[in-house]
């Protein structure tokens, strides 16, 4: 059953766009797409995970042993701080340039060192796993000639999302279009 009021973010029966909003820094990273529900739901299982560990934290502190809640408490952590990263994987674009945040690893390239962006297909990893599939991928072109593949359509975030792959890559080029230099 419709509701008949507004939202806090757009009016009722609106659609839904990845678009900027015109009081948005530019200045600032954002990722120009929403985290797909492979890594929503990854991410979650690992919290999940978490409030088991804690909770086995908290009875075993009780219990007596305080080095071992200890233990458990600093595995929740790191169980914790591996969810948030794991959200916070993927392609984030600002004025100053495009940013790959990996797992382990960030790759920046300032707009004005990337000569091309552009879609092409290419073997792509499935999930971020070491199985490879055909797919597309967004990549940026730096000076230097080495390409930085910055999302895919078979990773975490646009498996099985077709569309969304295409509205995030046109996203992403348009940002380059807009501030890369040439």
């Amino acid at each position: 059953m419709p509701l008949p009021f507004l939202t806090a973010d757009r009016a009722f029966d609106a659609i839904a766009e990845d678009t900027a909003l015109p009081f948005d820094d530019h200045d600032s990273w954002r990722r120009p797409y929403r985290p797909g529900p492979w890594r929503v739901a990854a991410a979650a299982a690992l919290l999940l995970l978490a409030s088991f560990v804690l909770l086995a934290a908290m009875i075993i502190a009780f219990a007596g042993s305080a080095s071992a809640g200890g233990t458990c408490f600093a595995l929740a952590v790191v169980v914790i701080v591996c969810a948030l990263r794991l959200l916070r994987v993927g392609a984030w674009v600002s004025r100053h340039g495009v940013r790959r945040v990996g797992f382990f690893r960030t790759t920046t390239v300032p707009w004005q060192r990337a000569t091309a962006l552009r879609t092409v297909q290419q073997p792509v990893k499935w999930l971020g796993l070491p199985r490879t599939v055909q797919g597309q991928a967004l990549v940026v072109a730096r000076g230097n000639g080495e390409q930085v593949p910055l999302v895919t359509d078979h990773d975490a975030d646009f498996l099985a999302r077709a569309e969304a792959f295409e509205r995030a890559a046109d996203t992403i080029e348009a940002w380059g279009a807009e501030y890369r230099v040439g």
